[in-house]
């Protein structure tokens, strides 16, 4: 009789599915010494099954031994043994063992079996079931909802929330918004921050982007039908070059962060935490938060707050961690690439070759809009807060003050100044902000700066007489021109609607109040005039879906819905329709 290797492969699936549920419980409840040590019972036959599974699949399949994933699986089985050996043999000798006094180590392993497990399963994404678009919005709901349940969880918060708090919060830090009901750092615990940061960090990467390449990890391979569908999500050009992509997207957000955690973490005076283990978590938060451009601050008054609002080295860091967020991840590489074109062409000794275009248009395009609107957003804030809220800074402090003030508004959402005690046209100068917000393929919303490029372009070309629009000698394509027009009308269909909902739940409220609620709810920027905690439920539920339609965009929520035509070989004739 052959023995089933599959069932095994999902059995151990399913129990470290268990062991990862276990965890959540184990953290999010006060356990009693019995079901304490029933759950640590259970962990270690989850790591059991998993040193089954791993072994198995190895000597089933020789070859999984050339592949990169047996590092991982080497260094996973040699950890788990070992925590085996320290509980089972060391333990009762050495009660005092910093291992056996922290069972994190235990749960990071459950963890990472349950990662090992969940990868090898088979992940297909039928495009005849759904397509990309629906996929990739189906992905968001399904984390908003999980992250939710887990905020409601007894242990998450100090003295509890309603689900519809966890609900927006839920929503805020999927969405990467940064728009708060309740204060983040005095409201929810150290485990409820926990799962913030991790929503946010999921939210801005996308759990396809983690699932996805995970399984082409370990299991060396995908089917061409996934290929097609991540290729729509990822915007490769080129099948081949999808989980390079994925690869790249993950190396990089994952190594920005980790800089930037570092400088975070050298910029804080120690005195203003009451451990090292709370300066180390607030530098992995800001990184995470500041690179995904969400906005969330473990801080009462985000980056305004007192022993903060001078630290200008911080600001520094903070605000070049969320514009390279903010680029988006094929700007990030392309500029990778051409710096490393550069440096090899600098420093060889031999002739290379030239290659043109190694900057491509997209990027171009992108670097030039993001420069130029920070620039003048920049003199612009300045000049308008100079005696106002930039007042308590002074020389190079009002700089940086000025410079944090004109780029966060492009969905990053962190605060160092009074946002509501900016003058009347420096606020109307963020609305404009908010609403262009982030590049395309980034972890920011907003209608984009490459849209706002393309209009801009269109305007100046018809100014000029011309039938196309050209820049760089190259052309524009009608498909962008007509994608960048639709997504302008949809985000003002959205924000106008929100506004108009949200001023017949809330009377009370100022129309300029509401109106700077809802850009910054589309633009995911988390920037608020102080009331986003005192809105209705009805209203709450309004923001909470322009956070979701801003983070995944009203365009893509229309092509999830509406059933593709086929492409028919034959045209109308064409005629002028009279516009002004």
């Amino acid at each position: 009789m052959k023995f089933d290797f599959k069932l095994l492969y999902r059995t151990v699936f399913w129990i470290s599915l268990i062991g990862l549920i276990a965890i959540v419980s184990d953290a999010g409840f006060s356990q009693s010494e019995f079901s304490q040590n029933i759950l640590d019972g259970f962990y270690f036959i989850v790591l059991g099954a998993g040193i089954l599974s791993t072994f198995t699949r190895y000597i089933q399949d020789k070859i999984l031994l050339k592949r990169k994933a047996f590092v991982f699986d080497f260094l996973s089985v040699v950890f788990t043994l070992w925590l085996f050996y320290m509980y089972l043999f060391v333990g009762v000798a050495f009660e005092a063992d910093l291992l056996l006094r922290n069972p994190i180590w235990i749960k990071i392993a459950v963890f990472s079996t349950f990662i090992r497990e969940f990868s090898d399963l088979r992940i297909n994404f039928k495009r005849t079931f759904l397509n990309p678009a629906q996929l990739f919005i189906l992905s968001f709901l399904a984390i908003i909802f999980i992250g939710s349940l887990l905020l409601i969880l007894p242990r998450a918060t100090y003295t509890g929330i309603s689900y519809l708090d966890a609900l927006f919060t839920s929503t805020s830090a999927v969405c990467v918004t940064g728009l708060v009901v309740v204060d983040t750092g005095s409201h929810f615990t150290v485990f409820g921050q926990t799962i913030i940061m991790t929503l946010i960090q999921v939210g801005g990467l996308g759990i396809l982007t983690f699932a996805s390449y995970f399984s082409y990890f370990f299991k060396g391979g995908t089917t061409y039908e996934n290929q097609l569908a991540l290729g729509d999500m990822t915007s490769s050009k080129k099948l081949g070059e999808v989980f390079s992509t994925l690869k790249y997207i993950i190396l990089i957000t994952f190594g920005i962060e980790l800089f930037s955690g570092i400088l975070i973490y050298t910029s804080l005076d120690s005195s203003n935490f009451g451990s090292q283990s709370e300066q180390l978590f607030f530098a992995v938060f800001h990184s995470i938060s500041a690179f995904c451009n969400a906005g969330f601050s473990t801080l009462n008054n985000n980056l305004y707050e007192t022993g903060f609002k001078f630290n200008y080295y911080l600001q520094l860091v903070v605000i070049l961690t969320f514009v390279l967020g903010g680029l988006g991840f094929p700007i990030v590489v392309n500029i990778l690439k051409y710096l490393k074109y550069k440096i090899i062409t600098l420093f060889s000794s031999r002739k290379s070759k030239y290659r043109p275009w190694v900057l491509n248009l997209n990027s171009r395009i992108t670097l030039v809009t993001t420069l130029s609107i920070s620039l003048v957003a920049f003199v612009i804030f300045y000049f308008l807060e100079y005696n106002n809220t930039l007042a308590e800074h002074s020389g190079f402090g009002k700089i940086v003050a000025a410079l944090f003030g004109a780029t966060t508004p492009r969905t990053a959402g962190f605060n160092t100044i009074n946002t509501a005690a900016m003058a009347f046209p420096t606020l109307m100068m963020v609305f404009l902000l908010m609403w262009i917000g982030a590049s395309p393929q980034s972890t920011g919303g907003g209608i984009k700066t490459s849209t706002f490029a393309i209009a801009t372009l269109n305007i100046l070309s018809l100014a000029k007489g011309k039938s196309r629009i050209e820049i760089y000698r190259r052309e524009i394509a009608d498909i962008s021109v007509r994608r960048a027009f639709a997504i302008i009308s949809l985000s003002l269909i959205v924000i106008g609607f929100a506004i108009m909902f949200i001023s017949l739940f809330d009377p009370e409220k100022s129309l300029i109040d509401i109106a700077f609620e809802c850009f910054s709810a589309y633009g995911t920027v988390g920037l608020s005039l102080g009331i986003t905690g005192n809105l209705s439920s009805a209203s709450k539920l309004v923001i909470i879906v322009v956070m979701f339609v801003g983070r995944i965009s009203m365009l893509s929520l229309v092509i999830a819905v509406f059933k593709k035509v086929k492409h028919k070989n034959y045209s109308y004739p064409k005629e002028e329709i009279t516009i002004n």
